[in-house]
């Protein structure tokens, strides 16, 4: 191992991930949405959070509306 590298000669290159990082957000979710994706989670095997933003991300990809009625 060399004892110092030359910077210039690595060729650094711009992280082709960067726009995919997660960010760690605080948000308050119903005690039994949770137990629905860990219940998902349990049959699929994936982690329950990970589901919650896969579902997320699906519904930013095709730009889906809320629709609700309050009665």
């Amino acid at each position: 191992m060399k004892e110092e590298y030359d910077i210039e000669k690595l060729n650094p290159r711009k992280n082709p991930y960067s726009k995919r990082l997660k960010q760690q957000v605080t948000i308050n979710i119903d005690r039994d949405t949770i137990d629905f994706f860990k219940m998902q989670s349990e049959d699929s095997g994936i982690p329950y959070q990970t589901l919650i933003n896969l579902y997320l991300s699906d519904c930013a990809k095709q730009k889906k509306k809320l629709q609700m009625s309050w009665k």
